[in-house]
């Protein structure tokens, strides 16, 4: 049985299956805004799923949705949702100066403060892309006014990670930020991946059940679960030019993937990623600068 005790943080990733960094050699930008757009049809599904379990989740949203789909922004807010940044245009921090990081963060905070009528306190990196080499960019966003961040996964993988950062919240260095990772469990000296994402749809679910239950039994911490609006859509739109890699990563277990997120919904307690963090007291204060010198 999980720990009911413990409510862990739901989140999703709002941009649609165009836009991942995944299908960035494969769909131009330039082509977004003529590409069948279903993302505000996938939200309001999730916002029904959310409704029957009685679940409030957070909502890290592009920018660039919320300037097409400002309806979509306001129908989670006023659901009793939380409306975090995702950035404008779901650019990799990794491949921003300081200055195009600090107007896209700022930019996008504003625009969605705008739209959902309440504050914009969380913010999500694009594939989350900080990491060892560009921790300035929790400086900046702690300049930007956000309060937390969750853009820092500690495992290793192709795209991004850093497997030597804290696997649960954290203060980084000086900073007033809080750094919120995304949930691993630690095996054989290993953080291995339990937060959702393709990896939800990939391994069995029996795998999940067991490792975030361990995570709120053992670690006694709350777990922070995300995934994506094109995640329950089987039926969008297939893309030809892409490697048979990317298409097992993006396209398996598609149809399965709603009926697994309500028996997760079901099986555990979830909340707000404000209200299940911004609350803590003692919350540990690390050097992430001295763990990547020796990461």
């Amino acid at each position: 049985m999980s720990d009911k005790s413990i409510v862990n943080a739901m989140t999703v990733d709002v941009e649609d299956y165009f836009q991942v960094s995944a299908f960035e050699s494969a769909i131009s930008r330039d082509d977004w805004i003529s590409l069948p757009c279903r993302v505000e049809h996938n939200v309001d599904r999730i916002l029904q799923l959310f409704d029957g379990q009685g679940v409030k989740a957070t909502f890290f949203t592009l920018g660039w949705m919320a300037e097409r789909y400002p309806s979509m922004v306001r129908r989670i807010a006023e659901s009793g949702h939380e409306v975090g940044s995702h950035g404008y245009s779901h650019v990799r921090a990794t491949e921003q100066t300081s200055a195009q990081f600090r107007d896209d963060v700022t930019r996008t905070r504003v625009l969605l403060q705008d739209i959902s009528a309440q504050p914009i306190n969380g913010y999500r990196a694009a594939s989350f892309s900080i990491g060892a080499g560009n921790l300035w960019t929790l400086d900046e966003l702690a300049e930007a006014g956000y309060l937390y961040s969750s853009s820092i996964n500690p495992i290793c993988h192709d795209l991004y990670g850093m497997p030597r950062a804290p696997r649960f919240a954290f203060q980084p260095g000086h900073r007033t930020l809080l750094e919120v990772p995304i949930t691993t469990i630690h095996i054989a000296g290993q953080n291995i991946p339990c937060g959702g994402g393709g990896y939800f749809r990939l391994l069995p679910y029996r795998y999940f059940r067991w490792a975030l239950r361990r995570v709120n039994s053992d670690d006694r911490e709350a777990a922070v679960f995300y995934f994506h609006p094109w995640e329950i859509d089987p039926d969008q739109p297939r893309q030809e030019n892409i490697s048979l890699k990317i298409r097992f990563r993006h396209y398996t277990n598609l149809r399965h993937m709603e009926q697994r997120l309500k028996k997760l919904l079901s099986e555990f307690r979830w909340g707000r990623m404000d209200e299940v963090f911004l609350k803590r007291q003692n919350v540990p204060v690390v050097d992430l600068f001295a763990q990547a010198a020796v990461g």
